[in-house]
């Protein structure tokens, strides 16, 4: 069975990797609308054990090698449209993503309590990050974070 995996996955080829599922799945949707076939590795282990994101590269979407070049462009096409949706408010600019902010205090008690207790993180504050100008800003639409 392993064999027949391994042969059947050969075909495929890592288009993008993510953090959460979400954005994963809205993307998988968009492709297989268009008919690209693909599906998602590591996803059950990231969901699980989000703390091990990084170890495992994170949820990796997977097309056919002959659907890469269509794919890309519709990733591009979908990125793009997330950027325009959100602008910054002090250069007007589109270069924006949502990060996590190390400027609160309870980001860094989180972490602090996390490295002692273990467990997860509990709520990390998130901003979003002109890479224009370095602005930050909270968005109260938080429709940017999907892909």
């Amino acid at each position: 069975m392993a064999g027949l995996f391994y042969f059947y996955r050969m075909d495929f080829v890592i288009l993008q990797s993510f953090n959460n599922y979400m954005d994963a799945h809205l993307l998988m949707g968009r492709l297989e609308s268009e008919g690209i076939e693909c599906w998602l590795q590591d996803e059950n282990t990231v969901t699980i054990i989000p703390v091990w994101t990084n170890a495992v590269g994170g949820i990796k979407l997977l097309v056919k090698k002959e659907d890469l070049s269509r794919a890309r462009q519709i990733f591009w096409e979908v990125e793009n449209n997330r950027k325009q949706a959100v602008e910054c408010p002090n250069c007007k600019g589109h270069n924006i993503e949502l990060v996590s902010t190390p400027r609160k205090a309870a980001n860094w008690i989180s972490a602090l309590f996390t490295y002692f207790f273990g467990g997860y993180a509990l709520g990390v504050d998130k901003v979003n990050h002109c890479f224009d100008c370095g602005h930050e800003f909270a968005n109260s639409n938080e429709t940017n974070t999907s892909a």
